[in-house]
């Protein structure tokens, strides 16, 4: 048992992290000298990080240091104390992943000279942009930007319609509930657990955005194992396709948002086995589930009422995990999206619109690939997306006032009248809900007035 826990500090070490950091060409930008010079004018800058005892560190006095990422305790959104270990007498910490001590980067043997650049996004919470940090191997930088992509609101957002719309409704409406239900628990499980993210330094914090929010588990490592392999799985049977090729390109999906979380510096090596371990245990119990829960959306007459309390009745439990975060919001997104996705099947099979194929008809076949079914595609993707911008826009503007008068909450700073459960969790399931429904409704209608269908 000892020997287990050992295994498992050793794979929670940010030192581990940072590390893969090293090895594809990731390097911090301050000495120990330059952090101690500006630790005398600033609060020390630790990424938003919590510090947790990891394999290897001492036991000494520890100051506490706060999760916002600026050195101090934001009012009105999370307040997380850790402890920082320091040893007496040491200079401040060198920050952004920069060692003390570490060699100087040369330009070696015609390698890639390093290149200075910022995180990728700002801090959600705080708006901290993070400290610059070198990239010496460009291409993995931009593989593994591509990678964490593959969990973002602006893939899905793009990625589900464009099944959707050009390859399989059966598919895109249960691959949007194992999504969904694989998201939200993942979120919630971060917030009973409340671990931090990896500690700056020694990791280099590549992105910033979600430098504030827990860690265990990584919700990227799980939407990157569940939706790939369900794709997969879903699709094997149904379409005529080599099932080695499907196999493989689901592992690489997988194997590249898992690591691109490590290089980013936002999850060590535990929190992504977990993620992915967490993920295939829902999609064990979960998939066999899923014809029963299709027939019950589409066919049963109290279907609506059922989908809209349910997926209410979560996001209203999840905002009593903990305090207000981005999470918060983006668990509340994802259900409202689910439950906008399951109402406009459930309308879709009562007006008998985009019915499935019969089973006579399978397995399907890829049509062959030419340029008008390649533009065909790419002119519905465009229109559709630009109705679901256009459609979160004016949702967007109309819900917040509203509901901040509702509520009684000044509208005045959005951003803080956000943060208030009142405005977040409607605002999110009203807005994601209606992008959800025109995905499925309102868009194919669209197509057949246009003759894109």
């Amino acid at each position: 048992m000892e020997k287990l826990r050992e295994r498992l500090r050793y794979l929670q070490d940010p030192h581990l992290v940072a590390r893969f950091q090293h090895f594809c060409g990731v390097r911090g930008t301050f000495s120990r000298s330059g952090a101690g010079k500006a630790a005398d004018q600033t609060p020390p800058l630790n990424n938003g990080a919590l510090h947790h005892h990891s394999a290897g560190e001492s036991d000494g006095d520890n100051s506490a240091v706060t999760g916002a990422g600026e050195g101090e305790k934001p009012t009105g959104v999370r307040r997380r104390i850790a402890d920082l270990n320091l040893k007496e007498g040491s200079e401040s910490p060198p920050q952004n992943g920069a060692a003390g001590g570490a060699p100087e980067l040369r330009e070696e043997n015609g390698s890639e000279a390093p290149v200075k650049v910022k995180p990728l996004r700002k801090n959600s919470l705080t708006g901290d942009a993070g400290q610059e940090f070198l990239i010496q191997n460009r291409f993995l930088y931009y593989m593994f930007t591509l990678g964490t992509e593959l969990g973002n609101e602006s893939f899905y957002i793009t990625f589900f319609p464009f099944i959707m719309w050009n390859v399989d409704v059966f598919i895109s409406r249960r691959l949007v509930m194992v999504w969904v239900w694989v998201m939200y628990l993942g979120q919630c499980t971060k917030d009973v657990v409340g671990w931090s993210r990896p500690a700056s330094p020694p990791v280099v914090k590549v992105e910033m955005f979600y430098n504030c929010e827990y860690s265990m588990p990584s919700t990227h490592a799980m939407s990157g194992t569940a939706i790939p392999f369900s794709l997969f799985l879903l699709t094997y049977g149904r379409w005529e396709y080599p099932s080695s090729l499907g196999f493989c390109l689901a592992l690489s999906w997988c194997l590249l948002v898992c690591s691109s979380r490590i290089y980013l510096g936002m999850h060590s090596v535990l929190d992504v086995i977990a993620g992915v371990l967490y993920s295939v245990l829902i999609l064990i119990f979960f998939l066999p589930a899923l014809d029963l829960i299709d027939d019950f959306n589409l066919n049963c007459r109290f279907a609506p009422l059922v989908i809209i309390s349910l997926h209410l009745g979560l996001g209203l439990f999840s905002f009593t995990l903990d305090t207000w975060s981005t999470s918060r919001g983006d668990t509340a997104q994802i259900l409202g999206t689910g439950a906008g996705v399951t109402l406009a099947s459930h309308v879709n099979q009562r007006l008998g619109l985009l019915p499935d194929p019969t089973p006579d008809r399978l397995p399907l076949s890829f049509p062959s690939l030419g340029a008008g079914l390649v533009a065909a595609a790419v002119m519905r993707l465009v229109v559709g997306v630009l109705v679901l911008v256009a459609t979160r826009a004016l949702m967007k503007a109309v819900t917040i006032p509203l509901v901040c008068r509702v509520f009684g909450i000044p509208s005045d700073d959005v951003r803080k009248a956000r943060q208030h459960m009142e405005v977040e969790l409607p605002y999110r399931y009203i807005v994601y809900g209606t992008v959800g429904f025109n995905v499925l409704f309102l868009v194919p209608l669209l197509f057949s007035h246009l003759q894109l269908s």
